[in-house]
């Protein structure tokens, strides 16, 4: 039996899955709508596992923090394509995610993944036709202040941070201000030091050719390495809602002082493969 278009669309409409994947089971099912449905329903536990190498770089980021400012927890689950990052049901298994990861206050995603959660995830590849995978998962607990977090509106960049003392609502601006300018490190004292030491190198390599005394030109590094320092250290940053006050100067004011901070980027350290969807397209169909 000849598939038709519309045959295909009522099987993706059904199903959720991709046009390719309708259309290769009906052929399969020899157009029967039905059988089709119920192969593929057979085949969802492989197909999740397929799915499982394709590279998952987009999704969101998400937070939970204790009522009582105690701890926090932050996530990142990945989906291949900012679409699907945007879905209800995506959505609403990262939150189970979140859920879990709070009530366990567990970092290790397979033994949080095990048992129910997996059995979602396999459900929703199987729905939504993408890789979604949990990617990493902290705890932040308050040693003897508070924990808050700030998560941008396109759920792209969440940071949590823990005070020592102070109050949830500065915890808050500050995570704002580390999801805005990104600082490497809490305190200059912090910076690794084969950091500053690769600043070193490249900071020495431009006044080398100053063509000024070799005093002067230690001088001009030490003053530049000091900035580098000043800029990428949160305390020594000028607030983004008052740049006339550092981020040191906003805590002391509020009784408070930075433990850490946490801050997540959804695809950071993943190399995405670039495709070219019109000559996949291309392919799937001569194919």
């Amino acid at each position: 039996m000849a598939v038709s278009a519309s045959m295909v669309k009522e099987l993706r409409d059904r199903t959720g899955l991709g046009m390719m994947e309708c259309k290769k089971a009906l052929n399969e099912a020899n157009g029967d709508i039905e059988l089709a449905i119920e192969e593929l329903r057979k085949s969802s536990g492989m197909k999740a596992a397929k799915k499982a190498g394709r590279t998952a770089a987009d999704g969101v980021v998400a937070t939970k923090v204790a009522e009582d400012g105690s701890y926090g927890i932050l996530v990142e689950v990945n989906s291949e394509t900012d679409f699907v990052a945007r879905d209800e049901g995506f959505l609403a298994f990262v939150q189970l995610v979140a859920d879990k990861a709070f009530a366990d206050k567990q970092t290790d995603v397979a033994a949080l993944m095990s048992g129910d959660l997996e059995t979602a995830r396999e459900a929703l590849v199987q729905k939504i036709g993408e890789n979604i995978s949990v990617r990493r998962i902290e705890v932040l607990a308050a040693e003897s202040g508070v924990v808050d977090s700030y998560v941008h509106s396109n759920n792209r960049i969440a940071v949590l941070v823990a005070l020592k003392g102070g109050d949830a609502e500065l915890a808050r601006d500050v995570a704002m201000h580390v999801a805005a300018v990104n600082p490497r490190v809490a305190r200059g004292e912090d910076m690794p030091a084969e950091v500053i030491e690769k600043e070193r190198e490249i900071f020495t390599a431009q006044a080398a050719e100053s063509g000024k005394p070799a005093e002067i030109i230690e001088k001009m590094i030490e003053g530049r390495i000091r900035k580098f320092l000043s800029e990428n250290a949160l305390v020594d940053q000028a607030f983004v809602k008052d740049p006339e006050l550092t981020v040191g100067k906003l805590l002391k004011n509020g009784g408070a002082d930075i433990q850490t901070f946490i801050r997540y980027e959804v695809g950071e350290g993943i190399e995405k493969e670039e495709v070219d969807f019109a000559a996949e397209v291309a392919a799937q169909l001569k194919g």
